[in-house]
């Protein structure tokens, strides 16, 4: 485990911290009425694969949810943010895939949903117990033959964005700004594949990834770490 990917107690992602980042953020493209994009990694990690059940983790306002939606999956979108999933809620019944959608209040490192998904994934999220901690308890969500696909924000990277801007690029948390990223909300390539260096698990694909953005009138360099692996 690499000790970097762990939390350093500079932030507390906690409830109130989630509920009041959405209470406040708002983004020039909801304002505007436009839809956010989707990540680019998940129709290029996950739009080969056949659709089943997903789970997306730390769905925010849902745009990676309703994308998979989209595509005939059918999704569960898990946030602890109750303020975000309203936001959610109301798009899905805008695009017309609320019945391909069902949005769960849930702190994911302490949530027991009793069953497990052909594809989980997560975007940017972060809690208050540590990325590779996070990403461990994703994979026993995971069913047998499943997916599981974990884009982060990569440690060490202190491009000219906060670590809230690629969240509020793909509908997560928040805005962009300050330089680097808050602590305990980045991961390493290595920490992540070594989580699942086992038998029960083949990496598919990982790697590191620089895109930039244009937003809110500024340019913004994200720095991401993309795993895909499989269960057996």
């Amino acid at each position: 485990m690499n000790p970097h990917d762990e939390p350093t107690g500079t932030h507390d992602f906690d409830h109130a911290y989630w509920e009041g980042h959405w209470a406040e953020g708002r983004t020039a493209e909801r304002d505007a009425g436009q839809d956010l994009p989707v990540s680019p990694y998940l129709p290029a990690e996950a739009g080969a694969l056949a659709p089943g059940t997903a789970l997306d983790a730390g769905c925010g306002v849902g745009t990676e949810a309703l994308w998979l939606a989209g595509q005939g999956w059918q999704v569960t979108g898990a946030d602890l943010s109750a303020t975000a999933l309203a936001q959610a809620a109301g798009r899905a019944r805008t695009a017309g895939l609320q019945d391909r959608v069902d949005w769960v209040e849930a702190d994911l490192t302490r949530w027991e949903p009793g069953r497990t998904w052909d594809l989980v994934t997560t975007h940017y999220a972060h809690p208050d117990s540590g990325q590779l901690s996070f990403y461990a308890l994703l994979g026993g969500l995971v069913a047998p033959a499943g997916t599981l696909l974990i884009v982060g924000h990569r440690h060490g990277a202190h491009g000219g964005h906060s670590g809230h801007g690629a969240h509020g690029a793909q509908g997560g948390h928040g805005e962009a700004g300050g330089p680097g990223h808050p602590e305990g909300s980045t991961a390493s390539l290595e920490g992540i594949t070594g989580l699942f260096a086992g038998p029960a698990w083949t990496v598919e694909a990982a790697y590191e990834n620089e895109r930039s953005l244009h937003r809110d009138g500024r340019d913004l360099t994200l720095q991401d770490v993309v795993v895909r692996v499989r269960r057996s």
